[in-house]
């Protein structure tokens, strides 16, 4: 067996009720989904969705994990393996050498805490410039933490800039907790199952940059109300008629707004 390697954050899930949690999320068809797994590790989940699945792109930047890939995986027809760093490869791009596994629609991952926000962006992109081919369902296991950041509602001590900037692209269900247990070795905080689904936007900001930059300097100190956090984009009293008119309270902190209001404020201002 390959050991978990530290420079790679590398922790193997072994839980058998979390991996039916993240297949039962995924909710994968033979005849029609074709699935991207970042972070192949060892194969555990990748063995288990095979058989669920049209078609798998597997990608993993270990090389001593793609040989047991490979060996372990690679007879299968519906298996393709791509070696590298998620975060720079363009997949898209090279899959248009292997027809069979082009577009993939679902996203089915166990992957690394340390660049989680930076995979998550990848896949549903920025406010203000979201992926132009959108995966109908992401689901990712992740760390708790950002996990309750995902999920959060107004008004929880959660809910932060991540939390507006991805709910804003999707909708976000967490879908069962997995202790630090069911994975060796043993990380030092539990885990989440997340569903994220790309939508469209109901009501789009107008100005999608903006409104970036809104959450950025609203959340920029969390216990500051927040018309003094936008006070060097929106002069004080002009955002306290602003709140009055969308009729929030003047004294609102950044994490007691919805997404709604976040781009109804950015409309407006």
């Amino acid at each position: 067996m390959v050991k978990p390697r530290r420079y790679f954050a590398q922790h193997w899930l072994k839980s058998e009720s979390a991996l039916k949690d993240i297949i039962g999320a995924a909710g994968c068809e033979f005849n029609r989904d074709r699935v991207l797994e970042i972070g192949a590790g060892t194969g555990i989940l990748t063995s288990r969705l095979l058989p669920l699945v049209q078609s798998l792109v597997a990608v993993e930047v270990d090389q001593n994990l793609c040989k047991l890939l490979t060996k372990e995986l690679g007879k299968k027809e519906n298996f393709l393996l791509l070696q590298g760093d998620f975060l720079s490869l363009d997949v898209a791009s090279l899959l248009e050498s292997f027809p069979p596994f082009k577009n993939p629609n679902k996203v089915v991952a166990n992957i690394p805490y340390n660049i989680t926000g930076p995979i998550i962006e990848k896949l549903l992109g920025k406010i203000a410039q979201p992926n132009p081919q959108p995966y109908e369902l992401i689901v990712l296991l992740i760390q708790k933490e950002v996990a309750q950041r995902l999920v959060a509602k107004p008004g929880s001590k959660n809910c932060g800039a991540l939390t507006i900037r991805v709910q804003y692209l999707a909708e976000c269900e967490m879908v069962s907790i997995v202790p630090a247990k069911a994975f060796y070795p043993a990380p030092k905080v539990d885990s989440a199952i997340v569903s994220l689904r790309p939508r469209n936007i109901d009501i789009p900001a107008n100005n999608p940059k903006h409104l970036e930059t809104l959450v950025k300097l609203g959340f920029g100190a969390k216990r500051k109300m927040l018309r003094n956090n936008l006070q060097s984009i929106i002069e004080r009293e002009r955002l306290t008629e602003l709140l009055e008119q969308l009729q929030i309270n003047p004294q609102v902190r950044a994490e007691d707004l919805s997404v709604q209001q976040w781009v109804a404020l950015s409309n407006h201002g």
